[in-house]
């Protein structure tokens, strides 16, 4: 069992982030699983071209945090803040207050969510019926 060298708990969470480095020439989207003062865990399709020191763009607490890397593991990295602001890197092309934009991105949220849930379906498909058709053949094989 590894141990947790954490000074603070971290709360399980589902935020969109956004990493920005090579002095904001370089980004690439993140989910941001695991949520305290102090650090977090993230997940992206990357890690290999994660730098050591980045800034961690979470729009739904309209922060932005630099971060330092920790660990990385398959999909997932540690990171531990250095600081935090409040401005946000990304000029947005429509205000925050605006209604529309809210309920626009919270469907996109809704609709992401509901992609992932059918590729799984679709996964789980796809190897069910592989082994029904490996089933299918043999009982057509038993009736020739």
């Amino acid at each position: 069992m590894i141990s947790d060298k954490r000074q603070e708990t971290r709360k399980r969470t589902f935020l969109k982030g956004r990493i920005h480095f090579n002095k904001g020439a370089s980004s690439m989207d993140c989910l941001v699983r695991d949520f305290s003062e102090m650090g977090a865990r993230l997940e992206l399709s990357e890690t290999n071209t994660l730098p050591e020191t980045f800034d961690l763009y979470i729009p739904q607490k309209e922060i932005t945090l630099r971060s330092n890397l920790r660990w990385r593991r398959g999909d997932a990295v540690g990171v531990a803040f250095a600081e935090a602001t409040k401005a946000a890197p990304e000029p947005s092309p429509a205000p925050l207050t605006d209604p529309s934009l809210a309920v626009l991105l919270r469907r996109i949220a809704e609709l992401e969510a509901e992609n992932a849930g059918l590729r799984s379906v679709i996964a789980s498909m796809g190897t069910s019926m592989g082994a029904a058709m490996g089933a299918g053949s043999a009982n057509g094989a038993q009736h020739a």
